[in-house]
């Protein structure tokens, strides 16, 4: 009967605006969530019959339209972990099963999620405000190379930074070609030794005749003697007799003492070695005078004057934890107090074949189905997917405005609905009364 059908129909059409008010209540609710992605509703029409002739009351049924692809808001924090993706893809974390005697244990269940803001907990690990633990490639911190076979929840340990011995200094300065007479030009230059103590190793240059110097290594705390020995310079090709242009450096040679000097060829670099002793071994370190023939270290040109361009070396000293940083490409860097950083691992974005169909779960997080294919870990930026951006997270992408359109809308339906069911029970009591 028309009447009946009529009235399902309508009461179909109640619970499926009810399904539309459920999710436009959630959207509200979570127009602040971080990493929150809206659900729209999408009204399906189920018939009974249809024909030329005739058609019958049918139904409607609400289902659910995710938006897991609409981009949210990038908004900047200043949290130095907070991380948000600009395009597709998702972070992969961890679920914690335990956390007991300082040993934290985890669900093997993979679980994908946009809320980037990372904080680090007492364990060192990475976790945002669901209490979701972020997930990495491991690096290793000696080589750089990244482990992509596997990914791990990320445990910063705060631990210090080995002190690095002095293997190489490299001087970058300029020579003048008319020298106050009888006066050396002396720079210095802190090194470090195996347990990360400074010590000072002065260079004296004394030009000796025109082109030609005398470099004097003097190291004042070796366990020896301070002068480690010394060299013989030449720039240009008159006085080395290699073909460099003049004021480049032509030979190094005529070593003494424990320093020692390599023979010339074109475009390597310049250099003589000595060996200092700060009472933990013998300790050889090179000095790098720039490549020969060209003007990317020593030279002499004209002047009376010595110009100090550049001078460092390779050791560090001892360090201790200062902070955890995140870098564009996705790498977690443990920096230290002795202005050293160490990258321990990077962060993959996850990507599907259909991310709208992901399984949602607690905490803004989702979890792969059938229907959205198996995840891929890849890099940020290759491959599809988006780009990591740093010191800012991505907020809900909930439209206030536009749901409230839609809640008026969702209203306005039901009201009509309900009209619809008192309606046909008025038309049906009116038929009940005809047998009276």
């Amino acid at each position: 009967m028309s009447l009946f059908g009529a009235m399902n129909t309508a009461i179909s059409g109640l619970t499926a605006q009810s399904t539309a008010f459920g999710n436009i209540s959630d959207n509200v609710a979570n127009s602040q969530t971080t990493g929150f992605k809206r659900t729209d509703t999408a009204f399906i029409d189920y018939l009974t019959s249809s024909s030329a002739a005739a058609n019958n009351p049918g139904a409607v049924v609400a289902r659910p339209d995710y938006m897991n692809t609409v981009q949210g808001t990038l908004a900047q924090t200043d949290n130095p972990l907070g991380l948000a993706i600009a395009g597709q893809g998702f972070f992969s974390v961890s679920e914690a099963t335990s956390a007991s005697g300082g040993v934290t244990t985890f669900s093997p269940q993979g679980y994908f999620t946009r809320a980037g803001d990372f904080t680090m907990n007492k364990s060192g690990y990475l976790v945002n405000s669901a209490g979701d633990y972020l997930n990495g490639w491991n690096v290793n911190s000696s080589t750089g190379v990244v482990d992509r076979t596997a990914t791990a929840p990320i445990q910063v340990t705060q631990t210090v930074y080995n002190p690095v011995a002095t293997s190489e200094v490299t001087l970058s300065a300029n020579l003048p070609a008319t020298p106050a007479a009888s006066t050396p030009v002396s720079p210095q230059v802190d090194v470090y030794d195996s347990l990360g103590t400074s010590h000072q190793v002065t260079l004296d240059w004394t030009q000796t005749s025109a082109n030609n110097w005398s470099v004097s290594v003097n190291v004042p705390d070796d366990v020896n003697t301070a002068a480690r020995g010394t060299a013989t310079v030449q720039f240009g090709a008159t006085a080395s007799g290699n073909p460099v242009p003049d004021g480049t450096v032509g030979s190094v040679g005529g070593g003494t003492g424990s320093v020692t000097t390599g023979a010339y060829a074109a475009g390597t670099p310049a250099t003589l070695s000595f060996t200092a002793d700060f009472g933990n071994g013998p300790q050889a370190i090179t000095l790098n005078l720039g490549n020969y023939g060209q003007s990317d270290g020593v030279t002499q040109y004209a002047g009376s004057t010595f110009t100090l361009r550049g001078i460092n070396q390779n050791g560090v000293p001892p360090g201790s934890f200062s902070s955890v940083s995140t870098t564009q490409a996705g790498d977690i860097q443990v920096n230290y107090d002795n202005g050293q950083s160490r990258t321990v691992a990077r962060v993959p974005l996850v990507t599907f074949n259909n991310p709208d169909a992901l399984q949602r779960q607690n905490g803004q997080a989702f979890t792969a189905t059938q229907a959205s294919g198996d995840p891929l870990s890849q890099d940020a930026g290759t491959n599809g997917a988006g780009k990591l951006v740093t010191n800012e997270i991505e907020q809900s992408n909930v439209d206030i405005a536009s749901e409230f359109s839609k809640l008026i809308v969702a209203q306005r339906a039901y009201s009509a609905n309900t009209k619809m069911v008192t309606t046909a029970d008025d038309m049906l009591q009116q038929t009940l009364d005809m047998k009276r």
